[in-house]
């Protein structure tokens, strides 16, 4: 569908068009005429897909419209800072031929960027994007009033949920008496999204999109190297091969921080990503990357869903998540926008059931390939894999010395 086919107030089209929005993606055709009917919506799509333009459209189109007779404004709730700047970013576009004002709030920032946040949202901005402690945090002292809030945006729940948001959500739904319409979006659904729903949303619209593919321009790979030859096996491929842009996404802040030291110790242009960074940090690092400056990141899976580039090269998965929802958001970050991308996966022993898992949510075998001179092909035979026993992480304790033990304390004589 065309978004000239849409009928959306004009100075908001002006805006599509100018971000060189001309079709629709899939959940956008499905949910935008939803939103400018005025009904409660689920969604799942996963990132990459277009659903933060598929409830900004419709969203600012019934602020402006409805400026004048029944003034309200929004409220976008996200789980990381990271996201909810991506967010204000899109909508700046979107917003920019139209009066509709927005700003972002969120935790990590310095004095005088709160004092911009306070001073912004006492003055009334329309469209309000932050994460769930700082907005709870705004309501609680009066800067934020709940009452101005018309429509409500759970963007990414499944990720807040995981992160132990919901007390705050609700908190925060508790501060919102005039709410007109309520939208959630998730990448997966499970028992607790559902029960979310129940409790929120309004006879809701379902929109339901495959979360567990990847892009069929995304070319799979996977490596079975040992754990500690990891680090070296990238450095070989970083030499080899000239990424304009790669991702390499780590379990740990720990892991992150040991690539970034491999890389920086051999002279490639990396920086690692995680929460110990400042937001000022971060945020310099992300546009460097941007920019080209940086031509590697390492990141922890805070930021899989928070990454919003379209020129990335290839994603290394230096741990193999073991969530395979989290794995088809890592790879999502590269062959968006129609663009080739590449996705290879670093699979020790200990990652190789949780790979098969991830084989199974996606529906595909993934090429399995060798690891190359000096480094431990490890084999990857996926029936001896399912058929093998769990590993326990704990060792039997042994009895005392080399005697069965009765079960009697022993007698000790005391000095």
């Amino acid at each position: 569908m065309l978004y000239t086919d849409i009928k959306l107030v004009p100075e908001l089209m002006d805006g599509i068009l100018d971000m060189g929005y001309k079709e629709t993606t899939p959940i956008q055709e499905q949910a935008i005429p939803l939103l400018l009917d005025g009904h409660d919506i689920i969604g799942c799509a996963k990132t990459g897909t277009g659903k933060t333009a598929a409830f900004l459209i419709p969203i600012i189109n019934h602020i402006i419209l409805n400026k004048e007779k029944n003034p309200g404004g929004a409220l976008v709730i996200t789980p990381t800072r990271e996201l909810a700047k991506q967010i204000d970013q899109i909508a700046d576009g979107l917003r920019y031929h139209t009066d509709v004002e927005s700003v972002s709030v969120y935790g990590g920032t310095s004095s005088e960027d709160y004092s911009q946040e306070r001073e912004a949202l006492k003055e009334g901005t329309s469209l309000v994007i932050g994460t769930p402690g700082r907005l709870m945090s705004h309501l609680n002292m009066g800067i934020l009033n709940g009452e101005n809030i018309h429509y409500l945006i759970l963007d990414e729940a499944d990720r807040m949920l995981d992160m132990g948001f919901y007390d705050d959500i609700m908190r925060i739904v508790k501060h919102l008496p005039n709410l007109k319409q309520r939208l959630m979006f998730s990448a997966t659904m499970p028992g607790p999204i559902k029960k979310l729903a129940r409790g929120m949303l309004t006879d809701p619209k379902e929109i339901m999109l495959s979360v567990t593919k990847t892009a069929d321009n995304l070319d799979l790979q996977a490596v079975s190297v040992k754990e500690e030859e990891k680090g070296d096996f990238i450095l070989n491929l970083l030499k080899e091969k000239k990424f304009e842009k790669a991702i390499i996404f780590t379990a740990t802040k720990a892991a992150a921080k040991f690539v970034s030291f491999k890389l920086q110790s051999s002279k490639i242009p990396g920086k690692s990503i995680h929460s110990d960074k400042t937001q000022a940090e971060r945020e310099d690092i992300m546009l460097r990357f941007k920019t080209g400056e940086l031509k590697i990141l390492v990141a922890t899976d805070i930021l899989s869903r928070g990454i919003d580039i379209d020129d990335i090269d290839i994603v290394i998965n230096y741990s193999v998540p073991p969530d395979p929802e989290d794995y088809v958001h890592r790879v999502g970050r590269t062959a968006r926008a129609e663009k080739k991308g590449e996705a290879l996966t670093l699979v020790s022993w200990r990652d190789q059931k949780s790979f098969l898992k991830i084989e199974e949510q996606i529906g595909q075998e993934i090429n399995i390939v060798e690891a190359g001179e000096g480094f431990t092909n490890l084999g990857f035979d996926r029936e001896k894999i399912r058929a093998a026993p769990a590993r326990s992480h704990f060792k039997k304790k042994k009895p005392y010395g080399n005697k069965k033990y009765s079960g009697k304390p022993r007698n000790k004589k005391r000095d």
